[in-house]
């Protein structure tokens, strides 16, 4: 197989500048980006009995065979974490790395269905306000967060519902989403949480088109709503799908590393991105789960590169994120003049 990365090579400059642009980051998960030393740490920590023995093991068992791999042990990564100390921890973490890569907004998912089971809600309500509070003050960041449902725990969507409600009234949490197993678990089995989400103002948007084809994006928007697609990249098996998502310009928050991680795009193709925009398609760049995909958003962006995107299709994803965010239009235009300061 053709590795991924032997593509077109790149120029020091173009890497250079990818690493210090000023970025979004629209989709990643809190638990998801909290390394395997961190967990291994917070593991021993909360007296949790992880399935190996040494950390280097453990670190080993994050090359992911296939989608039911990684979610068995993203499993076993968030029963370490356990109260609100562990997701200050995780924050200060997260937000260091963010800064590194000078993300300077980012929309974060929490794995609520596993939150919402005798956890301390309100505490770690609190810890997450002020991991905001700090990575605006320390860092620079703004940040919300996005709970979200397990698809393979339909009985946790009110209790997740409830939740968000909580983080809602505090301006902590500012949408609802979907993960999860996507097989035999479609988007209508959903539509009435949604409904009632959508009532209360919440955002919508779905992880969907990743393990399952074009009919999981198409339930996604019609059954639910969303305003923002997780992966999508699975909507090039449609010519329809795409023609779709090209005239509505229904954001797609793409994962590239993710993808191959995964299974989901051979090692030995392009990324399904290429082909999403050449179809005239609305995407961002993400790393979903980053230390897990051995990833960075700075690697997404250099992977595309070495691909064959040039600077301007990258600038151009780059600000598709500042639009498809779910920031004010006022909150936007700060963001797109710092962005035009930088491109000058």
């Amino acid at each position: 197989m053709t590795n991924i990365y032997e593509n077109t090579p790149i120029s020091d400059e173009m890497a250079n500048r990818l690493r210090a642009m000023p970025k979004f980051e629209l989709h990643v998960h809190l638990e998801g980006a909290t390394d395997a030393a961190t967990v291994w740490e917070l593991a021993r920590r909360n007296k949790v009995a992880l399935p190996a023995k040494t950390l280097d093991e453990w670190r080993s068992m994050y090359a992911f065979r296939d989608f039911d791999h990684f979610l068995r042990i993203y499993g076993e990564a968030i029963k370490c974490m356990q109260t609100a100390d562990d997701f200050a921890f995780m924050l200060e973490r997260f937000l260091v790395e963010q800064a590194r890569q000078n993300v300077r907004y980012c929309e974060v998912f929490l794995s609520a269905s596993f939150m919402v089971k005798g956890f301390p809600q309100d505490e770690v309500i609190a810890a997450l306000a002020e991991g905001i509070k700090q990575g605006k003050e320390k860092y620079d960041i703004q940040m919300k967060f996005i709970p979200d449902i397990a698809r393979h725990e339909p009985e946790t969507s009110q209790p997740v519902l409830d939740f968000i409600l909580k983080g809602y009234e505090k301006g902590i949490f500012i949408g609802l989403g979907l993960g999860g197993i996507e097989v035999g678990f479609p988007p209508n089995l959903f539509i009435d949480v949604y409904d009632e989400a959508r009532s209360q103002g919440l955002r919508l948007l779905a992880h969907a088109g990743e393990t399952v084809g074009a009919e999981s994006v198409w339930g996604a928007i019609k059954d639910l709503n969303v305003e923002r697609i997780g992966h999508g990249v699975r909507s090039v098996e449609d010519p329809k799908l795409l023609k779709y998502l090209a005239e509505t310009q229904t954001p797609l928050e793409v994962c590239p590393h993710s993808n191959y991680r995964l299974g989901i795009t051979p090692l030995d193709e392009p990324h399904q991105m290429r082909k999403l925009v050449n179809a005239g398609v609305f995407c961002t760049v993400n790393s979903d789960d980053p230390p897990m995909f051995s990833t960075d958003l700075t690697s997404e962006y250099l992977l595309l590169a070495k691909q064959g995107f040039s600077w301007d299709e990258l600038w151009q994803l780059n600000l598709n994120a500042i639009e498809a965010s779910f920031l004010s239009d006022k909150e936007k235009e700060i963001y797109r003049a710092e962005w035009g300061e930088f491109h000058k």
